[in-house]
């Protein structure tokens, strides 16, 4: 029973950790990454990262205008803020 408990955790913690699933919509369809990146930084985002997830959203580490630190998923075809973290 114990193994059965333990398996059942290890395979579940990765999915615990993935973030969102942003979009199903083809790769044609995204937004430019560079041209996305400057509308944030013309919002008055700071950014030090810039990724691709796994659930096909564009990811932020940076600070947004008021200098807090923050991580955020966007939509990329709409460009829509999916999830956001202000730490």
């Amino acid at each position: 029973m114990r193994k059965v408990l333990l398996v059942s955790l290890l395979l579940a913690s990765p999915l615990a950790l993935a973030g969102p699933q942003c979009t199903t919509a083809e790769k044609s369809q995204w937004q430019d990454q560079a041209k996305f990146q400057e509308q944030l930084k013309a919002q008055g985002y700071e950014i030090s990262k810039f990724k691709v997830t796994d659930g096909n959203c564009y990811e932020i580490y940076g600070f947004d205008k008021d200098k807090r630190k923050v991580e955020i998923y966007h939509d990329p075809v709409t460009g829509k803020a999916v999830k956001t973290e202000i730490k």
